[in-house]
């Protein structure tokens, strides 16, 4: 099966920069992402590229490469899906908000509207290719949508789940660690395969059969929000007992059983995959009637959720128990650095608490925008967007953010806050100067000696 167009629905995170990469890599491939959204199209249309509605380090520079030779993005769904022969489906797959398995299931809506358009305007043979996340066995119910058409089309229907973490998504795509593809039919398997192949060693092509493919994707997120839970658990226990969760999680990184990656104590995970995997997984087990396997995976999320209340409260507490009317600056939006995505960011939620409490917030982040902050709070529904926005601003200056407060909380580790001149911080705060780093990303030595009183999570 030799591919020469391949059309993506859905621009977001995931489609929007794999197919850029995989343009880039296969020139002679004409690759097409389609929208529904105008104005994400055109983002993704618009000359300036730092206007492009995905934030990720080197990805300008792929989509300068590639657009207009071989890589195109439009509004037209109809037409890249007829003349594709190849189409990655790349939507949200949210936790639903209603009905059966609301707050935990996944929506599997937007997957099924895909097949069901593909199935409706093919008139040509086509490989379907899973990108989005999705729950074990949705391939099934793809396929029978696809087969129950009656116009004879033939459909092949593939799993391949991406494992991008947001913020080097460009050198995750152009060096991969590993690309898995599930399946059943050996042709279009290979087909996907000499795709990857143009950059990709073949070694690093792990092929599976359908189901596996799906779990792995949940099972590889579960498992790393496993690991932050753990070393935040911890941080709670050294604090209580005087042992720093730095030194321990070092001692412990050594050990090649165990490792050092994703030891790093913080305020908590955030991104669109890791709550939302893991609420699918657990949800996935009780439907199997797997209680204790749920129970597991529903304490790593309980973890999660205590380490951002643990961390508001102790700015509560510290000043001297009460925030009401006191202006607490907010370094960073984004669940990360190096990206522009808030999805189930900490800082969200950690606002939300002292919002109920009646601090007065100050936001900078370099990448986030204003409306964007807004947004992340009215989905709570905790007030109205008046009180919001009578509560909480969003400053385009750090140091503007940071004047007058009475404390700082460090929710985003961007590196750039590690160079900001933290004499002329204090010398414009309220006194006494708190400093709560939520990501362990400031010198303590430094901040104490300026005379800051600081909190860092672990220690």
């Amino acid at each position: 099966m030799r591919i020469k167009k391949i059309a993506c629905i859905g621009a977001g995170y995931v489609g929007g920069p794999t197919m850029s990469v995989i343009a880039q890599k296969n020139p002679e491939i004409q690759v097409t992402v389609v929208d529904l959204n105008v104005d994400r199209i055109n983002a993704w249309n618009n000359e300036n590229l730092e206007s492009l509605p995905v934030y990720e380090p080197g990805l300008d520079q792929v989509v300068l490469e590639a657009r207009g030779r071989n890589l195109f993005f439009s509004t037209n769904v109809t037409k890249a899906i007829e003349e594709a022969d190849m189409i990655f489906i790349s939507v949200n797959t949210p936790t639903k908000t209603y009905g059966k398995g609301k707050g935990q299931a996944a929506d599997l809506k937007f997957i099924e509207l895909c097949a069901r358009q593909i199935a409706e305007v093919s008139t040509t043979s086509k490989i379907i290719v899973e990108k989005s996340t999705i729950p074990v066995r949705t391939a099934a119910t793809i396929k029978s949508i696809l087969d129950h058409t009656g116009n004879g089309v033939q459909f092949h229907v593939l799993s391949n789940p991406e494992f991008l973490a947001e913020g080097t998504a460009i050198a995750d795509l152009q060096n991969p660690d590993r690309i898995l593809i599930g399946g059943e039919d050996q042709g279009a398997i290979q087909a996907l395969k000499n795709i990857y192949q143009a950059w990709v060693p073949n070694e690093r092509i792990i092929t599976t059969n359908l189901w596996s493919s799906e779990l792995s994707k949940l099972v590889a997120n579960a498992f790393l929000a496993q690991r932050v839970s753990s070393i935040n658990s911890i941080s709670e226990l050294c604090e209580a007992t005087g042992a720093n969760v730095d030194e321990v999680a070092h001692a412990i990184g050594q050990d090649s059983r165990i490792g050092s990656k994703f030891l790093k104590a913080s305020v908590g995970f955030g991104g669109s995959c890791f709550q939302k995997d893991l609420l699918n997984l657990v949800y996935i087990a009780r439907s199997y009637n797997l209680n204790e396997v749920a129970d597991y995976w529903d304490q790593v999320i309980r973890i999660n959720d205590h380490q951002k209340t643990r961390f508001a409260e102790k700015i509560i507490q510290s000043m001297y128990n009460t925030v009401n009317g006191k202006k607490i600056a907010f370094l960073g939006w984004a669940f990360k650095k190096n990206t522009n995505d808030t999805r189930e960011s900490a800082a969200i939620y950690v606002a939300d608490h002292l919002l109920e409490e009646q601090a007065k917030i100050a936001v900078f982040d370099p990448k986030v925008q204003k409306h964007q902050i807004y947004k992340d709070l009215e989905y709570l529904q905790s007030r109205t967007n008046s009180e919001n926005e009578y509560l909480l601003e969003v400053a385009e200056d750090a140091y503007e953010a940071c004047k007058d407060a009475h404390g700082i909380a460090i929710l985003t580790e961007w590196d750039e806050f590690k160079d900001f001149d933290w004499d002329r911080i204090k010398d414009n705060m309220k006194k006494p100067a708190f400093v709560f780093d939520g990501r362990k990303l400031l010198d303590r030595n430094r901040l104490e000696e300026l005379g800051f009183i600081y909190y860092a999570i672990g220690e």
